[in-house]
């Protein structure tokens, strides 16, 4: 118990507000994809289309994220604003949600 409560207090000290808010949205995404999974399991998968969609959606959210948060922390050398990183994620995230729009039917 103890390594967990260091682990979150230098997690707490040594990460930047940013990085922070980006770990909470990815645990978010997570939680929703398994959410997903485990309905899919339980109850059927039904409408299958919309089932994937979903989980797809889920899945390259999740990567967009975890790219966007590789090009915003101030430890890696990226040659890329965090303004330009943004906006990339946000074309990315369009281009992604048109797909699964377009999949579903």
């Amino acid at each position: 118990m103890e390594t967990i409560s260091t682990f979150f207090q230098e997690y707490r000290k040594n990460t930047a507000e940013r990085l922070r808010i980006i770990d909470g949205f990815l645990l978010y995404i997570l939680a929703t994809g398994i959410i997903q999974f485990v309905y899919c399991a339980l109850v059927g998968t039904f409408p299958f289309n919309s089932f994937l969609s979903g989980f797809i959606c889920c899945v390259g959210v999740f990567i967009l994220t975890v790219c966007l948060r590789l090009q915003v922390n101030p430890k890696n050398e990226f040659r890329v604003t965090p303004e330009r990183a943004f906006a990339d994620y946000l074309l990315c995230n369009i281009i992604l949600f048109l797909v699964v729009f377009n999949f579903m039917g």
